[in-house]
């Protein structure tokens, strides 16, 4: 599929639904604590979305007949949990790290965004991911300007978390957002040796370095859907959606 480029009317609207999404994440980071039971924070978003009147992008998405239909309105994935996790009846306990990622569809457009949290004190070493983490998403954002190449983010992305010794996840990563949650073109958080398409105003991507405490590989679980770290380790996910502006820094549209 082609890249496709956004008007100024439909950043307006999906500033909108990233509004939502940000501020339903700030509601939830404020609810973590020890002893949170997870479908806590999937009635929290149900309730949230249809007094905004918003669509749960996540429900029911299937991007191919080899998946079963996702079954809730966010993923939370915990701990060893990369990626799509399924909210289940399940608490919180204290030093889990755990992630919240969450789409919103408002007037046919998405707003897509993900935060790790700790769960009371965690260990020194989870904190540091997830302050790496969230700060290579950071430089990516930074590094999205007119007139740079997608592999200018890929490599702000990756030079702030390689210092560290974390791993980057493969197979997974960003991707342009619009009236679909996932279009072109796929962001990876490490260089290619092409440099990739050249960012032009109106390109609309979801920035998400995922990062693991130990090695990076990654197996899917029997539900078809959560993705977690071969060897158990801790990972984390930070995602904004932004908006690449001529001649400033691309725009951050899922702040609360």
């Amino acid at each position: 599929m082609p890249i496709t480029l956004k008007s100024d009317d439909e950043i307006a609207v999906m500033r909108e639904a990233g509004q939502i999404v940000g501020q339903a994440l700030e509601h939830i980071r404020g609810m973590v604590r020890p002893g949170l039971n997870l479908l806590e924070v999937e009635r929290f978003v149900r309730d949230e979305f249809k007094r905004r009147g918003a669509h749960e992008t996540f429900r029911n998405y299937q991007p191919n007949s080899s998946f079963p239909p996702y079954p809730s309105n966010i993923c939370i994935s915990v701990n060893e949990q990369l990626v799509h996790g399924i909210p289940r009846d399940r608490v919180l306990e204290e030093g889990d790290v755990v992630t919240f990622d969450l789409g919103a569809t408002y007037k046919g457009y998405v707003g897509d965004a993900a935060i790790t949290v700790p769960v009371g004190k965690v260990s020194a070493k989870a904190q540091e991911l997830i302050d790496v983490t969230e700060a290579s998403l950071h430089a990516g954002i930074k590094a999205a300007r007119t007139g740079k190449r997608l592999n200018d983010i890929r490599g702000a992305i990756e030079d702030t978390i390689r210092p560290h010794g974390f791993g980057i996840v493969k197979g997974y990563g960003g991707h342009g957002v619009g009236r679909s949650m996932h279009e072109e073109p796929h962001v990876e958080n490490f260089r290619h040796r092409s440099r990739g398409p050249e960012l032009r105003n109106g390109l609309v991507l979801a920035l998400e370095p995922m990062v693991t405490l130990g090695d990076p590989d990654v197996v899917t679980c029997d539900d078809k859907w959560t993705v977690r770290t071969k060897d158990g380790s801790l990972c984390c996910h930070f995602e904004h959606t932004i908006a690449i502006r001529e001649g400033r820094e691309a725009e951050v549209l899922t702040l609360p």
